[in-house]
């Protein structure tokens, strides 16, 4: 379990530094699009070759609407609110407020009341992640969006989620790989539709473009995407989105590393603490030390 949580946090880090990468080189919504193609082959070459069975047709709509919330509308209102001028590290700061309305969202939809021990991960690692942002957000004044773009981050957060918790319903009992298969199919569908609507069309070769439309299709969407299905089906749909807290952070290190970003100690000792946050979601009761009389 925690070597499939720490390859999970990893694989959707890198979704803002591919994000980053492909700007010059692709339109947002055409890129998803062909990225979900390739990851359709995956998903029907694996069900096929394992026959996978089938779902009933009345569970359906279901998967292909959870698709669309945790991949298609969530993937494209990241893209359109970066596309619209908000900064990245705003976008990050949105997301990872997430878990916050999936622990609220999940008490009157799910049932799942978390306890004091998982609100005080969720405000740790909240705090962690204003940490490691805050000084990326000290130039934001300088910069120029609009009130849509400040909306599409929130749709973003909003479809993550929804999808979330909807895997958490019946279509949890189903199984992966076929469930797999639809869930992408809806999110082909909606990013096609978008596509076209918005007429997108810019595609330049390179080689970063490529590189990163590999990763993101076989490594993001396939593995990536699959082990966020599994780790909600396998615990609670907060615990399961408080590892979101562990993205922003990871992504500053990757920024370093790939375009020299400076972490500052602030940001290390943020990064410290949004971890501490998730360890303590995702511990079963607190440690022995912590609750000991004297």
């Amino acid at each position: 379990m925690f070597i499939a949580v720490a390859l999970f946090v990893f694989i959707w880090s890198t979704g803002f530094t591919v994000g980053k990468i492909i700007v010059p080189y692709a339109d947002p919504t055409l890129f998803l699009f062909v990225r979900v193609s390739i990851a359709a082959v995956l998903f029907i070459g694996v069900a096929w070759l394992t026959r996978a069975p089938r779902l009933p047709w009345r569970e359906v709509p279901k998967h292909i609407l959870a698709g669309i919330l945790l991949q298609g509308l969530y993937l494209s209102g990241c893209y359109w609110a970066i596309g619209g001028g908000l900064p990245p590290s705003i976008m990050a700061l949105i997301g990872s407020t997430q878990p916050i309305l999936t622990a609220v969202l999940a008490i009157p939809l799910l049932g799942e009341l978390p306890t004091r021990r998982v609100w005080a991960g969720l405000a740790l690692g909240l705090t962690g992640v204003l940490l490691v942002i805050a000084p990326g957000l000290s130039g934001t004044l300088e910069q120029s969006y609009t009130w849509l773009a400040l909306f599409y981050a929130v749709l973003a957060m909003v479809s993550l989620t929804l999808g979330t918790l909807l895997q958490k319903t019946s279509i949890a009992k189903a199984d992966i790989r076929s469930s797999a298969v639809w869930q992408n199919l809806g999110t082909w569908l909606f990013t096609g539709s978008f596509t076209l609507m918005l007429g997108e069309s810019k595609w330049i070769m390179s080689t970063e473009l490529w590189a990163s439309l590999l990763w993101a299709a076989i490594v993001m969407t396939g593995v990536g995407t699959s082990l966020l299905v599994w780790i909600i089906r396998r615990g609670g749909a907060t615990k399961a989105s408080a590892l979101m807290f562990l993205s922003p952070p990871l992504v500053a290190i990757e920024s370093y590393l790939l375009f020299g970003d400076v972490l500052l100690n602030v940001q290390l000792l943020g990064f410290a603490i949004a971890v501490a946050g998730v360890l303590i979601c995702n511990m079963r009761t607190w440690p022995a030390w912590l609750t000991r009389k004297s």
